[in-house]
């Protein structure tokens, strides 16, 4: 018990001729920021999402991996955010194409495989599902040059009628 209380314990010593309210404001004040320093040192600061892998292996909850060769790992990005994994890229440059391994906590398994399943679908997809505007462009002008359009002008001599 005796521990406990000399934990909470905090022991501000101002020496000052006279005390007054603004002395004791300036002391409190630098003792509060003191104690946000020290504890920002003491806390260790926890990454999220995209990380590398010495902070990675660093948050101690073991780690596992998934090789993948897709060259568009990018996009892999925006899924692994909206399920909250915490993963690490590597690339294996000595295999021709690149090979990536995606390392992720063990804890993040059942997030990581749902998470891989929906990047899977989104980069599998059927091809074009509507046509792009370039296309549709390209058809527009060959069925204009297609169109036979008589550019000649005829000049009518004559009154004109009321």
């Amino acid at each position: 018990m005796q521990e406990y209380v000399e934990e909470k314990c905090v022991a501000l010593v101002i020496s000052d001729a006279k005390l007054t309210a603004r002395v004791l404001a300036r002391a409190l004040s630098k003792l509060v920021r003191a104690m946000k320093n020290q504890h920002n040192k003491a806390c260790n600061k926890t990454y999220r999402g995209k990380q590398t892998m010495e902070q990675l292996v660093g948050q101690n909850a073991g780690v596992s991996s998934i090789p993948i060769t897709d060259g568009n790992i990018k996009a892999f990005d925006p899924v692994a955010r909206k399920y909250g994994i915490d993963y690490a890229l590597q690339k294996d440059s000595s295999v021709e194409p690149p090979k990536w391994t995606v390392f992720f906590k063990g804890r993040d398994a059942d997030a990581m495989t749902a998470a891989f399943s929906e990047f899977a679908a989104k980069t599998l997809k059927p091809e074009k599902q509507k046509p792009s505007a370039l296309d549709l462009l390209r058809k527009m002008k060959e069925s204009i040059k297609e169109q036979v359009v008589d550019r000649t002008r005829v000049k009518e001599h004559g009154s004109p009628e009321l």
